[in-house]
């Protein structure tokens, strides 16, 4: 117990003076840090759909962008340059406060969730990969072509001047001033970010263990015999997605106030895929693993671009940059499941045989 209690101390500790270390570099490393733990929450929603229930979702980044372009409508004055309603209403423009927008990005995020769902209860496998994957580009491409014949997501210009996070008066967006040290902005969003996580945590670790959980775990390993048992595999599908969505909700929430700009740039399938391979590659249904997974392909690709840099200038140019880098990627991520294919920290109980019987005299 002792030991337990250092070890989170410890941890807390860390955590803390993770950013205050980074900001003295620069706040480009604390940058990096924020969209990694943007990331982890993301993961954190997946590993329930993907890790607990076992419904692989090529779609996921549909909700992180229902989540984005909900606050980005209610938090800037888009609306209201585009509604003579809104602008009467409103007339320098719409900015709601977060607190009120997350429960609302949340809850469509979530309905998107249960929409995508209800058609898939029957799909397994690639089939449910070939239609979420189709789910999520019919997403971006709404987002990308709503500008016309009314304005309403700005198209592929994206919606700029969104509101920062106003937390009891303290704007994260604006530095802070701490007994003559100065906190940056990325570092204030930082502290708020990880708060999220830590209760995100919190909510994936109880839901492992609750009664639901353990449903949905036996619906990932035998369908056919969860029905038996008399489990509603229906409503337990559903209930998956959907709470799976609100983390992708309130994670696009966060990431449009933290960028001030979206654009359907930023949900591309590429974001959808690099989510899943955070689960796969930390480890599918563990907490800590997904965490891991999560934070390595968030952190790797930014820290490549330095390693990157340095291999055109051996090549004298010939090479991209961006293409080395996303080779750089590739050859990490095949080397993490060569050499772990269960994921960087599997679940100590997944695959785990059964005990052998002692004989009795």
């Amino acid at each position: 117990m002792k030991n337990k209690l250092f070890v989170f101390l410890a941890a807390g500790l860390f955590l803390l003076v993770t950013p205050l270390v980074a900001q003295y570099f620069g706040n480009a490393w604390v940058r990096i840090i924020d969209v990694a733990l943007l990331y982890v929450l993301l993961a954190l929603g997946l590993n329930i759909v993907v890790g607990y229930a076992g419904l692989l979702d090529l779609g996921y980044v549909a909700f992180y962008a229902v989540g984005a372009y909900m606050f980005a409508l209610l938090a800037s004055g888009h609306l209201s340059e585009t509604f003579a309603v809104v602008q009467a209403m409103f007339p320098t423009g719409v900015h709601m406060p977060f607190w009120v927008v997350i429960p609302l990005g949340a809850a469509l995020a979530g309905l998107f969730g249960v929409v995508l769902g209800a058609p898939t209860l029957k799909l397994r496998g690639d089939y449910l990969a070939i239609v979420t994957l189709g789910f999520g580009e019919i997403i971006r491409v709404f987002l990308n072509n709503l500008d016309a014949p009314v304005n309403i997501t700005n198209g592929p210009k994206g919606i700029a001047g969104i509101d920062s996070i106003n937390l009891f008066g303290l704007d994260l967006g604006r530095p802070f001033d701490v007994f003559g040290f100065e906190l940056a902005s990325v570092t204030m969003y930082y502290y708020f970010f990880l708060t999220l996580v830590i209760f995100s945590v919190v909510i994936c670790y109880r839901l492992e263990r609750s009664r639901t959980g353990r449903a949905w775990m036996a619906i990932r390993e035998d369908e056919v015999a969860a029905k038996a048992m008399g489990i509603n595999t229906r409503n337990l599908k559903l209930l998956a997605f959907g709470m799976g969505a609100t983390f992708g909700g309130v994670a696009g929430v966060m990431f449009a106030a933290f960028q001030g700009f979206v654009s359907p740039e930023s949900f591309s399938l590429h974001e959808s895929i690099m989510i899943v391979a955070m689960v796969v590659l930390g480890g599918i249904g563990h907490i800590p693993g997904v965490i891991i997974g999560a934070l390595l392909l968030a952190a790797l690709p930014e820290v490549l671009r330095y390693v990157a840099g340095d291999l055109q200038q051996m090549t004298d140019g010939r090479l991209d940059a961006a293409i080395l880098r996303q080779l750089l990627i590739a050859l990490a991520m095949i080397a993490i499941m060569l050499s772990r294919p269960r994921g960087l920290w599997p679940s100590p109980e997944h695959g785990k045989a059964a005990p052998i019987p002692t004989p009795t005299n």
